[in-house]
Order: structure tokens, then C-alpha cells, then sequence
């Protein structure tokens, strides 16, 4: 189902339209775990598409307090845009037709793009990461692999950050316009190690530069108005453990590894 968004006739921000805008719902998206609607929303002369997850539609998990994967999503976002890189569709919180949810920009992807693949060989080609072996029936085995990309790179810090516990290939969503997002947020922030992900490839290796710089200011962030925000959304607990991982990303300058306490890879990979 597609809906690109459409253009505005006024200078009314993305964040402003969501948050006031009204909600129209046109579908569901159906493969979805949780209640995902699909709807228009209208402001002041602007409208777009959006998603709107309300939180009674949430199925309960037994690792995360119930009702609050929709505050995860938003506070997601606002540590995607204290980073500068602006990796997560604008979102926020808000009362909806069922009720409060997370309200998010919908992003149309550029279709067929190559950013994870399963090859049946035992170590990557040029411009491809390895993130390890996978049964594919039949005995069989393939090296699933991730595209050498610098934005997939800062989406795997982003994860490292909030503690992605499921991040799959589906939720990756390149765009004409050569920017990827990430979505699917809600299993974030926990307080213990959770991080599953399909952005292995750089497991282990130095952080770049940019994402030192980002990470520095992501701490000063933590210390005021993004840790006040966050603090909205999260537990303190969760909060601090959020500080503890950026500075522990900071002081080792290094991508994370698989713990072994927890699944490192989600299944299906899409």
C-alpha cells in the first residue's frame, strides 16, 4: 500500500502536522504484529500519509511493560535527531481515533533496492558485509550479507544506542532521494542487552569519526533537554542504561559485538 506524501501549501512543520493534524484511517497494514493503521492527516492546508499505531492495539511481550512500545517509537525518533542524522521519520505522540499512539510519517522506499542478500559463498564480495551463516533448507547453508553502506553504518550505531532488539531487513527503507530510514521501533530501550540486528557486518570494528562526534554530542544531549524528553518516555532506569551505552561506545570507539546472552540475528531476516 503506498501514499507518498503530498505537497504542502503552507509552511507547516512535519511534527506540527502530525501532532495536530486530523487523522483520516484508510487501511491496515495486515502482516504487522501489532495494530498498524495506514491514514491521511490534514493541518492547515498541508496533508500526508501516516502510520498510526494506537497502544491499545499493542500485544503484550513478557521483556517490555505493557502499553509502551509507542513511547519507545517517539523516543526513537528524538534520539535519531539528536544524533543530526535524522535516520527515523518524524513521530510523535498523540491521542488518535483509538485512542493514545504513535503518529509517524509514512516513507515510500525505492523498490528492489539491495541492502541485505543471502549468497552462496563463504565470504562476502566487494561492497558487502558478512553477518554469518544461515540454514536455507534443505541442508543447505547461504552467508546472509548487508550492503557496505555508510547509512546502514550509522543505523547500526543508532541500534547500538537504543538497544534495537529486532531489527530486520523490512524495516529498512531507502528513498529516491538517496536517504534511508529505519522504523519499527517499539522493542527499544531496554534496560538489559537486547541488541538483535542484521547490521553485524561492522561488529567489532572502529566507529568512524562521525559517529564519535555524533555519539559526544548525544552524551551532552542525555545530560539535558534530550534526557528530560526521554524521560517522558522511558523508565529511569532504561534512561540510564541509554547514558551507559554511549559512553561506552564512546570509551571502547568501537561497534558492539554479539553478547551471546541473547539472540544476535532476528528470524526471518525480513
Amino acid at each position: 500500500m503506498s501514499a507518498p506524501e503530498r505537497i504542502p501549501s503552507r509552511d507547516v512543520t512535519t511534527a506540527e502536522l502530525l501532532a495536530e493534524g486530523e487523522l483520516t484511517v484508510r487501511g491496515r497494514v495486515r502482516e504487522a504484529s501489532n495494530a498498524v493503521l495506514l491514514c491521511d492527516v490534514a493541518y492547515e492546508g498541508r496533508t500526508a500519509s501516516c502510520v498510526y499505531k494506537p497502544v491499545a492495539g499493542e500485544r503484550p511481550l513478557w521483556d517490555f511493560p505493557d502499553g509502551t512500545l509507542a513511547q519507545r517509537e517517539v523516543a526513537a525518533y528524538e534520539v535519531s535527531e539528536a544524533t543530526g542524522w535524522g535516520l527515523v521519520p518524524t513521530t510523535v505522540l498523540r491521542e488518535g481515533p483509538y485512542g493514545e499512539g504513535m503518529c509517524q510519517l509514512w516513507i515510500e522506499p525505492v523498490p528492489g533496492a539491495e541492502l541485505l542478500a543471502l549468497v552462496d559463498a563463504e565470504e562476502p564480495g566487494d561492497g558487502w558485509k558478512a553477518v554469518g551463516f544461515a540454514e536455507v533448507g534443505e541442508g543447505r547453508t547461504a552467508l546472509l550479507v548487508h550492503a557496505d553502506d555508510e547509512r546502514l553504518r550509522r543505523l547500526a550505531v543508532l541500534d547500538a544506542v537504543i538497544n534495537n532488539a529486532d531489527r530486520k531487513g523490512g524495516h529498512l527503507l531507502p528513498t529516491p532521494e538517496g536517504r534511508l530510514y529505519g522504523i519499527d521501533h517499539g522493542v527499544t530501550f531496554n534496560a538489559e542487552n537486547k541488541l538483535r540486528t542484521l547490521l553485524w557486518g561492522w561488529a567489532g570494528e572502529k566507529l568512524t569519526p562521525e559517529a564519535l562526534d555524533a555519539l559526544g554530542r548525544l552524551r551532552q544531549a542525555l545530560d539535558g533537554a534530550l534526557g528530560l524528553r526521554l524521560g517522558e518516555l522511558i523508565t529511569a532506569a532504561e534512561l540510564d542504561a541509554t547514558r551507559a551505552r554511549v559512553t561506552d561506545l564512546l570509551t571502547t570507539g568501537r561497534h558492539p559485538e554479539p553478547s551471546g546472552e541473547w539472540p544476535a540475528i532476528p528470524w526471518p531476516p525480513v
